[in-house]
């Protein structure tokens, strides 16, 4: 999961047009590569936080509130779905992540439901 904060925005507006499209061919790079591998399950950017809508359904009633929410300080930017063979090797690639320069780029594993009895 790539996430960030205001302190990235703020870094984000400070770079110069070439250094932003350098930023997003790392990042078409590292897709490619990960494709090439088989290990890419799908990656995505998220839009701004502004944009946001939580929906909250209790006793028959839906609540919708849009976003910004102020009490995160920071928010999910994006996203890498990997499948690969150990937790060492989810955390190379999260370090090829180029937010992981600026803000925090979190490896967890998806979980197992294979065991659930549904």
């Amino acid at each position: 999961m790539v996430l960030s904060n205001p302190h990235f925005t703020e870094r984000w507006e400070g770079l110069t047009e070439q250094q932003r499209a350098d930023f997003g061919r790392r990042h078409r790079s590292l897709n490619d590569a990960l494709a090439e591998s088989g290990e890419l399950v799908a990656a995505e950017g998220l839009g701004d936080p502004v944009l946001a809508r939580r929906v909250t359904a209790r006793d028959g009633a839906v609540l919708v509130a849009d976003g910004p929410f102020a009490e995160a300080k920071e928010h999910l930017a994006g996203f890498y779905l990997v499948d690969c063979a150990t937790p060492e090797r989810a955390t190379e690639i999260a370090a090829q992540v180029p937010d992981a320069v600026w803000g925090l780029v979190e490896v967890r594993p998806v979980l197992d439901r294979s065991t659930v009895d549904l």
